[in-house]
């Protein structure tokens, strides 16, 4: 119990971290954000492409700090290019990143989800609606442009 039991997850956030800052050091994320981002020019798109960066992070990675600090580390730039307030970015990453989490079982989440219920991931996905419906609800509010608060000194010809 105690600070050991969490030692584990401690030392997970900060290899994320690293990961996250070697990868950016030797321009690997900005070339995999480039690529990605030439496709996502508007905001919709931009938020599209935060969500399922973060939940093809989910289920390449081994856990959801992977898939929300990388991505967040990726995307940054672009929404402070495209004039959004962090915040918004941080919803995508959460509602791309945590909630599908717990539906991939070779996850932490889903593995841990496994392991303490006794079911496994695939079997509570159909009555997962806040996992499954919050990442579509966030791609939809960014092509909408609902909730999509920009930074106040920021505007856009033809805005």
């Amino acid at each position: 119990g105690g600070m050991e039991s969490m030692l584990s997850t401690v030392a997970l956030i900060m290899c994320a971290l690293a990961f996250g800052g070697v990868m950016e050091t030797t321009g690997m994320l900005s070339a995999i954000a480039r690529a990605i981002l030439q496709r996502a020019k508007r905001q919709g798109s931009l938020v599209a492409s935060t969500v399922l960066t973060c939940i093809g992070m989910n289920i390449i990675a081994p856990d959801q700090y992977l898939a929300i600090v990388v991505p967040g580390r990726m995307y940054r730039e672009a929404y402070q290019g495209a004039g959004l307030k962090m915040k918004n970015l941080s919803r995508a990453l959460e509602d791309g990143g945590t909630l599908s989490s717990a539906l991939v079982p070779w996850n932490t989440c889903g593995a841990y989800m496994w392991a303490t219920l006794g079911v496994h991931p695939f079997a509570y996905l159909p009555f997962a609606f806040l996992n499954l419906l919050n990442p579509m609800i966030s791609i939809l509010l960014g092509y909408t442009g609902w909730t999509m608060e920009k930074e106040k000194d920021f505007s856009v010809a033809g805005d």
